[in-house]
């Protein structure tokens, strides 16, 4: 047999029975104590109350989705390179370990006692030595590269209120296993003579070197090995056994908690039971497990709060301190004897809550002295880019919209938003108008464009027009740019005039789902009085309701309510038969057929276009748009953040009918980027949008911001009817 056929290493070198058997005994301990905090963990997740979703079917699928996305590390990739090249370094690294390791206990534990002989020799020893090497390294530079951005460069969003010893020790208890590791390699490569031409084991054959330099003999490395071999197990055992009680934890629970994910979470709310008052938020015994599953998931990254525009501009929101205040105080009041353990973020301040002095709870959210201050809920825009930026798919908007209905339930909500339900309730729009002038827009047509009645008319397409085309009076004009585009494209479409109300999409972000029920069954039913094939929406926040939640309604449940103003008792469009659309896909739809007769070279503007947070992020519809305006012509520049990275206009979740005290308005805040951030800089003309909401709080930034003189707010439909015009 040649040397390199019999390689392999004694592995437990200078460690006699008795060490041996305490190693085994101390093993078995550290994955008790492992074990049982993991079964304490999700035994408390099961005290949570039921979700809506059915958040395990198909267990398989999901959980191999839920390996792929997390061994691809393509979460963390997601706009920062650093941090995706960084934690794939530590993720598999800790797992070419971890398997590692398990091997060599198969073959010590199992496969000895029973052939008499050891697979772990020769080529497969050699191998798995290298890939030990090679992967460790990855392990130690990733795990350096952590501590480098969190204490070198200080990265702003590592650090937060509940930034806390246990992050330190995390990071400093990983290093050292790497670094201990590596050590105790080279002390070992040192000691016996046999490893010597062990070239494969290139970190543990390197250090080796370094240490004969330095003087460490075969006798010295011989009288030192037990005490590293025993420090880095015995930190290996402590770490395991510390694993279910700290923020080690979320290696478990993130994966756990992308298995539990839903997609459409956040664009669909969870369903409305019959019993209302479970949506709020009174208790923790009114969230979800998965809600619970959701803090426990949080990694403390901040990449929610970096990429919230409330947090951006000042107001008082950081969507990491919600979800970390709601576990800091479920652990703070559980008789869980896992819950808080090791942990070192402390009673709750400021805007957190903690046990009373008397054993007893404060209100989960509340003005003063909550868990969550209201001011943070009332903040949010419901653009869901803290979602979309979380790696580990926490569904923020779920939890806050639950807060935000204990906030309508208790009459706690801001007074312009109490209005914005009086007009919604007794007029059928947040405008306060009467309904009969729903419809007026359409009076300033030209005479050859109709706006038929789809109540009377059988359609190809029902226009749901929206509160702002309809009442306000700059949006007014894109409504009937959009009526010209339909009549040049010879479309077969309709409106509801009167019978159309405000489509509730914002007003159940607000948090008021009795009178969301009332708007979606009033429509279902309208529609149910129509004959058309397809819904197109002007608006892409009615577009997202309409779509993705009212076919969610279990209207049989309310039916038999007098307060309800409807009577209908089956689901609407639960087999998707009719198609919503947002009128960027069906014109673009259009266009690409000729239907539109533009050429491409009708407009020579310079311009950006903003997506809208209910288009893009809900639904994701980027494309439509700006085919569309490459469509007339128009130079077309992104703005950097772009995409699922847009910056949220700031009137989503009724932040269009309320004032905020913020540093800058989001809106200023973007056309700031349009005009400067942007590569074509102050060349930018004109600032395309395709929501009416968001045409409404740009125009409003234009003034406030002093962007007047430097770019015009423009809708799409409004660039393609001019170049319809220009073209003809």
């Amino acid at each position: 047999m040649t040397p390199l056929q019999a390689a392999t290493r004694e592995t437990f070198w200078t460690i006699g029975p008795v060490g041996k058997a305490a190693f085994y005994w101390l093993a078995a301990v550290a994955v008790l104590v492992f074990c049982y905090g993991v079964y304490a963990r999700f035994a408390a997740y099961a005290r949570g109350s039921a979700d809506p979703q059915d958040r395990l079917s198909n267990l398989p699928g999901r959980t191999v989705a839920a390996t792929k996305t997390v061994l691809a590390n393509e979460n963390q990739f997601d706009g920062d390179l650093y941090t995706g090249v960084m934690h794939t370094f530590v993720l598999w690294g800790f797992l070419v370990l971890l398997v590692a390791t398990t091997i060599l206990g198969i073959d010590i534990d199992l496969y000895r006692p029973l052939t008499g002989e050891s697979f772990w020799v020769g080529d497969f020893y050699l191998a798995y030595q290298f890939a030990v090497d090679a992967f460790g390294l990855l392990f130690v530079v990733g795990v350096g590269m952590a501590g480098y951005r969190r204490y070198k460069t200080r990265e702003g969003r590592l650090w937060g209120k509940h930034t806390s010893f246990e992050d330190d020790a995390f990071v400093w208890t990983l290093f050292l296993l790497g670094v201990g590791g590596f050590l105790v390699e080279g002390v070992s490569m040192v000691g016996q003579p046999q490893r010597a031409t062990e070239t494969v084991s290139f970190v543990g054959m390197a250090l080796a070197t370094g240490l004969e330099t330095a003087g460490l003999t075969a006798a010295g490395a011989e009288a030192i090995y037990g005490v590293l071999w025993w420090s880095h197990s015995l930190l290996a055992f402590a770490f395991v056994a510390w694993i279910p009680y700290a923020k080690p934890f979320h290696m478990i629970s993130s994966f756990a908690n992308v298995v539990a994910r839903d997609e459409q979470a956040g664009a669909r709310l969870p369903n409305v039971p019959a019993d209302l008052d479970h949506t709020n938020a009174e208790s923790l015994d009114d969230f979800t497990w998965k809600e619970l599953l959701d803090g426990d998931a949080c990694t403390k990254c901040g990449r929610c709060t970096d990429a919230c525009p409330a947090d951006t501009v000042g107001r008082n929101l950081d969507p990491r301190n919600v979800i970390l205040d709601l576990k800091a105080y479920r652990e703070s009041v559980s008789d869980d004897p896992v819950a808080g353990s090791g942990r070192g973020d402390g009673p709750m301040a400021t805007d957190g809550g903690v046990a009373s002095a008397d054993g007893g709870t404060v209100p989960i959210v509340a003005d003063e002295g909550g868990v969550i201050d209201a001011e943070s809920m009332e903040s949010c825009m419901s653009c869901m880019a803290c979602m979309d930026a979380c790696p580990v798919d926490i569904e923020h908007l779920t939890s806050f919209t639950k807060m935000n209905r204990q906030l309508v339930d208790e009459g706690a909500v801001d007074s312009n938003l109490q209005d914005v339900f009086q007009d919604v309730m007794q007029k059928g729009n947040s405008f306060g108008e009467s309904q009969s002038a729903r419809g007026d827009w359409a009076d300033d047509l030209d005479d050859a464009v109709e706006v038929p009645d789809a109540r009377e008319t059988e359609v190809e397409y029902l226009w749901y027009v929206g509160d702002y085309p309809s009442f306000d009076d700059r949006n007014k004009k894109v409504a009937r740019a959009l009526a010209r585009l339909f009549d040049e494209a010879d479309v077969s479409f309709g409106i509801l005039f009167d019978d159309e109300k405000t489509d509730g999409n914002d007003i159940r972000r607000i948090g008021e789902e009795f009178l969301y029920l009332e708007l979606a069954g009033h429509h279902v039913e309208t529609f149910a009085d129509c004959e058309f094939e397809n819904i197109v929406c002007t608006d892409p926040h009615s577009y997202n309701t309409i779509k993705n939640e009212y076919p969610e309604v279990d209207f049989a449940e309310f039916a038999d309510d007098p307060m309800m103003p409807f009577e209908r008792e089956e689901p609407w469009n639960a087999d998707g038969a009719v198609d919503v659309f947002h009128w960027t896909q069906v014109v673009e739809e259009l266009v690409s057929e000729g239907r539109l007769d533009l050429s491409g070279d009708e407009l020579d503007y310079t311009v950006t276009y903003h997506d809208p947070c209910h288009l893009g992020r809900y639904n994701d519809e980027y494309e439509a748009p700006r085919e569309l305006i490459r469509a007339t012509g128009a130079d077309l520049y992104e703005m950097p953040r772009s995409r699922d990275d847009s910056f949220c206009c700031g009137g989503g979740g009724g932040g269009l009918w309320t004032e905020h005290d913020e540093e800058v308005k989001p809106s200023e805040e973007r056309l700031r980027e349009a005009v400067e951030d942007t590569d074509a800089g102050a060349a930018i003309e004109k600032f395309v949008v395709a929501c009416p909401m968001c045409t409404t709080m740009f125009e409003d930034g234009r003034k406030t911001g002093d962007f007047e003189d430097d770019v015009e707010i423009v809708d799409v439909a409004e660039l393609l009817i001019e170049a319809v015009e220009a073209g003809s």
